[in-house]
């Protein structure tokens, strides 16, 4: 099984990759998943095209939320496609969100899901955990059992209201002695992301991989997290942010990594 990080807020080490807020990866495993599109569909192409992805090879599209960094790229993705593309998502992912800091800011997936099916999307939408590709699965709706990192307001009939993001998924991939989690944002919570993923099968998780939405999280949270994340290896980017990051590095040394464009992770 692989994952290769396609858009990362690091460009990584290597000529010709754009770094850019957001985050995409492509799994290889029995199908060729592309989980989440990044926030720019000019970036996400561009590395695809640098890491030898075709557009027209992928199986699935996975969205991990409904957030423009995560869906900025889909409708560059099915224009760059002559076949239609099986897209997974939660049934919210068209909520209409907003962000009030730095300033007043739609923080929505920047299209309808109309110009999106015309584009070539074939939507299929659960909140429920389900299997769509041999051995790869869709969390659904994440249980929450310790705080979670829900961010922004819905807007509903003219008012805003607090968006618990309940659209925020996981791909699961079984590897037979233990599962691979596949987080965008983790805005579930990654504890929350981590204990529902093993309940849902019984079985360890062998890597967490993506955001662990840990920018500006408190010492008390991340000592959390150090003390009860229970997986073999965390590779952790993009909102997980560089002090979290170091602070996470510092105490569980090697078992944690960085993401960055053109990583490469083999299990």
């Amino acid at each position: 099984m692989k994952v290769t990080i396609v858009v990362e807020n690091h460009s990584g080490f290597r000529k010709g990759f754009y770094g850019a807020h957001g985050f995409s990866a492509l799994l290889e495993h029995k199908a060729r998943v592309l989980i989440d599109t990044g926030v720019d569909g000019d970036v996400l192409l561009k590395n695809m095209k640098e890491l030898g992805i075709n557009p027209e090879d992928i199986d699935y599209l996975f969205l991990t939320h409904g957030h423009y960094d995560h869906t900025g790229g889909l409708k560059a993705l099915l224009e760059a496609r002559s076949q239609r593309l099986n897209v997974i998502a939660h049934p919210n992912i068209f909520s209409r969100r907003v962000a009030l800091k730095p300033y007043l800011r739609d923080i929505s997936l920047p299209f309808s899901r109309g110009e999106l099916e015309e584009a070539g999307a074939e939507f299929i939408l659960s909140k429920d955990p389900f299997q769509f590709a041999e051995r790869i699965w869709s969390s659904g709706e994440i249980e929450r059992i310790t705080w979670d990192r829900a961010v922004g307001y819905l807007v509903e009939n003219g008012r805003l209201l607090r968006d618990p993001v309940k659209d925020d998924m996981a791909l699961i991939v079984d590897a037979g002695d233990g599962i691979i989690v596949i987080t965008g944002c983790g805005h579930s919570g990654i504890l929350n992301i981590a204990r529902y993923a093993g309940k849902l099968f019984n079985k360890p998780i062998k890597a967490l991989i993506g955001g662990f939405h840990l920018a500006n999280a408190k010492e008390n949270i991340l000592g959390e997290v150090v003390r009860n994340l229970k997986a073999e290896k965390l590779y952790a980017g993009h909102c997980t942010g560089i002090e979290s990051f170091s602070y996470l590095r510092c105490r569980l040394g090697e078992r944690v990594e960085p993401l960055h464009v053109g990583k490469v992770i083999e299990l």
